[in-house]
């Protein structure tokens, strides 16, 4: 099946001396991994290690075997350049985090063109806005009602937040949050891309980050601390 399709790029793993595997999130056809021969060489056959940074969006017209393989570009291109993400230390430290935080999240091959629609706006409100200290906490929230564990609102007037069962409650259990952090968790909800974004100060991100990944590695079946979440959390120390 030949398939033309935006895709964001959610890693690249070099193979060998001049190859990558790159794994990405299409529109079309969801999680596919590709095989780039001669990524690393020189010349006309080459292609541009700049297409494959992490989170870049891409247009890409490939065949589809759908064998459970590696796939082939037919023709690659940047379907949208960024002017700010990889330019910018701490957008480009967001990036790499907010990648291996998808890599590791999209176990199954989601086919849905909302979830694609949104994490396409979100990167490119990234990529044009200053104020962007809480993008990756607001995004791993949002991502929680497409990987099937948003938060249930309904119970956010208790005062503790289980994780296992994704709800607020006023019975404490060790799956739960104590009233400080779901007071910040709280807060969190409410916050939206284009809301004040200093509501937070960088004592409450580190504390809200651990509590994402803790509530991530509940629901998502072998779900891995992104190896850059240290260098993230070093980032916003200051």
């Amino acid at each position: 099946m030949q398939i033309k399709t935006k895709a964001i790029v959610l890693s690249a793993l070099k193979y060998q001396e001049k190859s990558l595997i790159v794994k990405c999130f299409t529109e079309e056809v969801g999680v596919v991994s590709f095989f780039v021969r001669n990524a690393f060489a020189k010349g006309k056959s080459a292609q541009k290690m700049a297409y494959f940074q992490p989170l870049t969006i891409l247009d890409l017209d490939f065949t589809y075997k759908n064998k459970g393989g590696l796939e082939y570009f037919k023709e690659v291109k940047v379907a949208q350049v960024y002017q700010d993400i990889y330019y910018n230390y701490n957008k480009n430290c967001i990036a790499i985090f907010v990648g291996e935080v998808l890599h590791s999240a999209f176990r199954e091959p989601v086919v849905e063109k909302d979830f694609f629609a949104f994490l396409e706006a979100a990167l490119l409100w990234f990529d044009t806005h200053d104020e962007v200290a809480n993008f990756h906490l607001i995004l791993m929230l949002e991502l929680t009602k497409y990987f099937g564990f948003y938060p249930a609102v309904d119970t956010q007037n208790s005062l503790y937040f289980d994780w296992e069962e994704g709800v607020f409650t006023n019975r404490f259990s060790p799956c739960c949050f104590d009233e400080e952090p779901t007071f910040l968790f709280k807060k969190l909800l409410d916050l939206g891309f284009s809301t004040d974004q200093k509501v937070f100060n960088n004592r409450d991100r580190k504390r809200l980050l651990t509590m994402l990944i803790s509530y991530y590695e509940q629901h998502l079946n072998d779900f891995r601390k992104p190896n850059s979440l240290e260098v993230l959390k070093e980032v916003f120390s200051n």
